[in-house]
């Protein structure tokens, strides 16, 4: 399989470690991702809350040099990039629109642009659940994962045109994949505060101390995200949402998808987050051994029947 991609800027710096997991899952599950040539930012959400048509100039440009590199469809992995992409592409169906956009670009945009999804999307839909479970080399049984989907993945639903805009099931439904515990969690949409983070603190963290502290509630080891600005709210401001009495190890849903498939620690950027995983990886390889020994023991004992 092969997809245009679009890395995102958060990719470059703030989570690298989402960008690494995903391009270390791709390779693994041989989906070839094509970077998109002079790729340039979205304008995430201040172009947006600035100019609506400079925020739609930014992405139609990468959108135009993805179809010019004969991209029919646009991989990302970050949800805020993908909410602005789509959301370039929806508004210049009005021909007024397009105009403001084309007249702040080098050249005008191509009639058709690629669509864009998530990466989240073309593993659940494109490769699918059945494949991914047949290639676990190391299920996650034993943990409990509490997956955190935020405001953008599937809202607003006529844009995003993926999953359930209510209750999402695709992490779901992978991480079960994986051999994981999902448990209930009713907050999966709930707004995290997002890029109010740095304006409102007091605002994110009361939006982030719920959120991590009803994941608790449900009994979950670990929450699973697939946005950059949710992971840095709940994984770097955790502490000032809700003390340091709870450490809730938050990582990308990219991140358990390689340990499951076998890939080593180091090419999934564990280190760079903030609330120590360890003690998640240790139940996941003490849970793995477990299951090994047992299976050791069932055998040796068939043979001894034989």
């Amino acid at each position: 399989m092969k997809l245009a991609y679009y890395p995102g800027c958060s990719g470059q710096g703030t989570s690298a470690e989402y960008e690494r997991s995903t391009r270390a899952v791709c390779r693994a599950l041989e989906i070839a991702l094509k970077e998109i040539p002079d790729w340039s930012c979205c304008g995430s959400t201040p172009a947006h809350a600035c100019d609506h048509v400079l925020s739609a100039a930014l992405s139609a440009r990468n959108l135009a040099l993805a179809a010019k590199d004969g991209a029919e469809r646009v991989g990302t992995p970050c949800p805020s990039c993908l909410a602005n992409l789509k959301t370039a592409k929806y508004r210049m169906k009005d021909e007024a629109f397009r105009g403001k956009v084309d007249a702040l670009l080098d050249e005008p945009c191509p009639e058709e642009l690629p669509d864009t999804v998530s990466i989240l999307q073309v593993l659940v839909e494109d490769y699918g659940l059945e494949a991914i479970a047949e290639k676990v080399k190391k299920p996650l049984e034993g943990v409990k994962i509490a997956c955190y989907y935020g405001c953008l993945m599937s809202r607003p639903a006529d844009i995003m045109q993926f999953d359930n805009a209510e209750n999402p099931m695709a992490m779901d439904n992978i991480m079960t994949a994986l051999g994981a515990e999902v448990v209930p969690f009713p907050l999966k949409t709930e707004c995290c505060g997002a890029a109010m983070g740095i304006p409102r603190r007091d605002i994110t963290a009361r939006l982030t101390g719920r959120i991590l502290e009803r994941a608790q509630a449900f009994g979950a080891d670990a929450v699973v995200v697939a946005c950059p600005l949710c992971h840095m709210n709940l994984d770097l401001r955790q502490r000032q949402a809700v003390g340091g009495s709870m450490k809730m190890p938050v990582l990308y849903f990219t991140q358990l998808m390689g340990l499951a498939l076998g890939l080593p620690q180091q090419e999934l950027g564990f280190e760079k987050l903030c609330v120590s995983p360890d003690a998640l990886l240790r139940k996941i390889d003490a849970a793995a051994a477990a299951k090994a020994a047992a299976a050791k023991a069932n055998e040796a004992t068939e043979e001894a029947k034989a």
